[in-house]
């Protein structure tokens, strides 16, 4: 059974969710969170499996809620539940650790594959923020289109074994927390290897990253 801690700040939403998987025998909601200030108090007490977490709230949004929620509970998966569709606030959320990202106007049926999709260690997007993600990287900058042979020969020299190592692990979809673990080093020094890698090659994100990284063939 996958154990849902809700975290929204309105009422009618958490009531509308627990009323949809209240029948279902492999999902139980097992708490409620008006704010991301909560979540922290709730699970010292209880244990959740998978988080629906909002993005606007008071006092905690959603994206300190889950960076707190991922450092101190790793193995808790977060699935960012919002109206907002915007490119940025899905990076920001998968930057602080959610497993995935559905919007608010989410069909029953797909709420619960996400739900499933996260819990089974996968990445899950609607399609809807699929097609934001793929968007935001149709115009890729000049620096990242196609480079000749010379300048990918450059780019490949420039990066340390340690930081192909994480690289790869990045494309796993490992955290940081866990790459860290992997390659028995901080994770501060992980989170710096990403920002070195993101300026060498030239990306926005570690999205743009890894989309860079497969074209060109530098992990397969």
């Amino acid at each position: 059974m996958i154990k849902v801690l809700i975290v929204d700040d309105h009422k009618i939403l958490r009531d509308g969710i627990v009323a949809i998987f209240d029948a279902l025998k492999d999902i139980k909601i097992v708490g409620q969170c008006e704010d991301g200030s909560e979540v922290l108090g709730f699970l010292k007490d209880k244990q959740a499996d998978v988080i629906l977490m909002d993005i606007i709230m008071p006092k905690i949004n959603g994206f300190e809620a889950t960076k707190l929620v991922k450092e101190k509970y790793p193995d808790i998966k977060i699935l960012a539940l919002t109206m907002h569709n915007d490119y940025n606030y899905i990076h920001e959320m998968l930057e602080a650790g959610a497993s995935g990202f559905i919007l608010k106007n989410t069909s029953s049926n797909e709420m619960y594959k996400a739900i499933s999709t996260v819990y089974d260690n996968k990445s899950y997007f609607s399609a809807e923020v699929t097609d934001i993600v793929m968007q935001s990287h149709v115009k890729p900058s000049k620096k990242n289109s196609s480079p000749d042979s010379r300048e990918l020969k450059q780019i490949k020299e420039s990066l340390t074994e340690r930081e192909m190592d994480v690289l790869k692990l990045i494309a796993e979809e490992y955290t940081n927390k866990e790459i860290g673990d992997k390659l028995n080093i901080s994770r501060r020094t992980v989170d710096t290897h990403r920002r070195n890698l993101i300026r060498k090659i030239g990306a926005k994100n570690s999205i743009g990253l890894i989309r860079y990284a497969y074209s060109v063939g530098l992990i397969e």
